[in-house]
């Protein structure tokens, strides 16, 4: 099939990309890298009257650290942020990239624009929620920041109104003490995942604080605090980090029947996408813990 028949735009200024979306009157569409809108539009699944390209909007590019945070803004490819050396501050990013698709989709692919797509089955909307990055919403009545785990409310929805542009995601940089998991299971390597999990766990000398993401597991991706369930997988382990995954098995278990709640389809069923993400977390919670130690210095590296 082809797109329907649509007008096309491409503004060299925010403030005109805005204006044009606003004149559409809620039936225009942003596109920028386009790997997640194209391919809806040529199977006419949404019918924009007019697309609004921002790629020539400078501002839009910048894409560096600042007051703790790594920006990116939302002309930015996914496969720039996966080469800089600055991306290494969000250990996260380095992780979850290399899943994303594949490498010729992620040089035309955005991070704001995956963001803004909300696949319940993603991997960048995970990473956001797992460290709360701040999304910038720009609209005709100005910019505001809203935070990861507010922005997605269901399958492809989210807090963008239809006079909105996504223009900035922030992650905050990794400091010391902190530590990532993350993993994920597709049928083939660039599929959208079955299941999949994201981990940070702090360490502050006595205090742990562990948060646990899914993907893939329920109409958006879906944020719990694992620090009950790694205090007591500690204590029933002994401390020793070899036994940590099957110690983590049993609490875990409780967190995937509340957090997984998709219904089953031909590839798998609720239950085994429990059982996936039963193991994926303990897996990728005790390589957390792990790493958070190391990085405090609490064992040699």
């Amino acid at each position: 099939m082809k797109a329907a028949p649509f007008a096309y735009v491409r503004p060299s200024s925010l403030s005109d990309a805005i204006a044009e979306l606003a004149s559409t009157g809620g039936g225009g569409k942003v596109i920028a890298g386009g790997q997640s809108l194209v391919p809806v539009l040529a199977m006419r699944l949404a019918r924009p009257e007019t697309l609004v390209d921002i790629n020539a909007v400078a501002e839009l590019d910048r894409f560096g650290t600042a007051d703790g945070y790594l920006e990116i803004g939302a002309t930015v490819r996914q496969r720039r942020v996966e080469r800089d050396p600055v991306s290494a501050t969000v250990p996260l990013l380095g992780m979850a990239l290399p899943w994303v698709g594949h490498r010729e989709l992620r040089s035309r692919g955005t991070v704001c624009g995956s963001l803004a797509h909300a696949d319940p089955a993603a991997e960048l909307p995970a990473v956001a929620c797992c460290l709360n990055a701040e999304l910038t919403v720009t609209g005709t009545g100005g910019a505001r920041r809203v935070p990861a785990r507010e922005f997605f409310s269901g399958a492809m929805t989210t807090a963008l109104g239809p006079e909105d542009i996504l223009t900035a995601v922030r992650f905050p940089v990794a400091g010391k003490g902190e530590g990532f998991g993350f993993a994920e299971i597709a049928r083939r390597h660039g599929d959208f995942a079955l299941a999949g999990v994201v981990a940070r766990v702090r360490v502050r000398g006595t205090e742990t604080d562990a948060q646990l993401t899914g993907f893939g597991v329920s109409d958006r991706p879906v944020t719990r605090s694992a620090a009950g369930e790694l205090a007591a997988a500690l204590r029933e382990s002994g401390g020793e980090v070899s036994r940590l995954p099957g110690a983590l098995s049993d609490p875990l278990t409780a967190l995937a029947e509340e957090l997984v709640d998709t219904d089953g389809d031909a590839h798998a069923s609720r239950d085994y996408r429990r059982r996936l993400f039963r193991t994926l977390a303990s897996r990728e919670l005790s390589k957390a813990y792990e790493r958070a130690r190391r990085s405090a210095g609490e064992v040699d590296s």
